[in-house]
């Protein structure tokens, strides 16, 4: 919790206003940054010169990309808008951020073979999914057991970044394992519904309005489902949530360094190794776009370079000698 009566009064009205978890975490670490930046002066007796300081502080001093710069932006945005009730104005005046993207790590199909064959059993069906269907990490931890489409080999995907909602692949060589995860769901939900202090699994507050009783099925529980039942940060309620994301980065660091991968490897390294690999086995990048669901065309067609820069479009001279 955050020390501050302030902080902790933006962080409640986040709660009540439905943000997720990891927003209300990035939002709070700007606010606090844009509070000691101006000397813990308080929120409302700054506004628009203050924002744009800070803005360009964090590109000036701190060389901050466009998106961490952007990242920082809509927390401020949400303060004076939601909080403060004094919207900022929406030409402010800041410098912005001109480092480039970095191009993403892709691994070849031969270090995902040696990545998925010496991940730990626990955790080789959600990193598989990441590289299977291309999902962003937090997308992965989400699924719920009526998201997997068995009948169509699909997943579907709800309040992906940006809001969007989208239907991925899902590779018949991972059926059996997620049948089998299922099958241990409903173990656990077994055991949590004779359990008299268990409140069901979180939902989102109009789907708990409106599905009184899915909290305790099958279909709405969290597909990779924790070992242990916890509290509820919001309401206090015992629930079981899904295991920490935190395992499958450690996971996978792990993994990369057994199988004597020399990159830095991520979970968003699976999603873009997906990308990199449709691309290569000839799927059109409108696909691959919906797929990963880019709003913006561009985005998807860094991979497209990845492609060109990696050799296979262009011979290089040396070759030729």
């Amino acid at each position: 919790m955050p020390k501050s009566i302030f902080l902790n009064m933006v962080k409640d009205e986040m709660f009540k206003l439905r943000y997720a978890k990891r927003t209300i975490e990035a939002y709070l670490k700007w606010i606090s940054s844009y509070i000691h930046f101006h000397q813990k002066k308080h929120p409302n007796l700054m506004h628009d010169s203050e924002v744009e300081a800070f803005l360009s502080h964090l590109v000036l001093e701190l060389d901050v990309s466009a998106a961490t710069q952007t990242s920082a932006l809509n927390a401020l945005v949400f303060l004076y808008r939601d909080i403060i009730r004094r919207p900022l104005n929406v030409k402010l005046n800041f410098v912005k951020s001109s480092r480039q993207q970095k191009l993403p790590v892709v691994l070849t199909t031969d270090e995902m073979r040696r990545l998925l064959a010496v991940i730990n059993a626990q955790h080789k069906l959600p990193v598989s999914i990441l590289y299977a269907s291309g999902l962003r990490l937090m997308e992965c931890m989400r699924l719920r057991v009526k998201d997997i489409d068995f009948d169509y080999k699909s997943i579907r995907i709800w309040y992906g970044k940006g809001g969007k909602h989208r239907v991925v692949t899902l590779a018949d060589e991972l059926v059996p394992d997620l049948r089998q995860q299922i099958t241990l769901v409903q173990q656990y939900l077994d055991a949590d519904l004779i359990n008299p202090d268990y409140s069901g699994v979180y939902l989102p507050h109009r789907l708990r309005l409106k599905y009184k009783k899915a909290n305790r099925s099958l279909e709405w529980q969290y597909l990779f489902a924790s070992r242990q039942l916890s509290k509820d940060p919001e309401d206090k309620s015992l629930r079981r949530h899904h295991i920490d994301e935190s395992a499958i980065q450690k996971a996978i660091r792990f993994a990369a360094k057994k199988a004597n991968i020399d990159k830095t490897v991520t979970p968003h390294t699976l999603r873009h190794s997906f990308a990199t690999h449709l691309l290569q086995s000839g799927a059109d990048i409108r696909t691959v776009q919906d797929q990963l669901g880019h709003a913006d065309l561009r985005t998807t067609q860094i991979y497209t370079h990845i492609l060109q820069r990696g050799g296979n479009s262009v011979v290089s001279p040396l070759s030729r000698l």
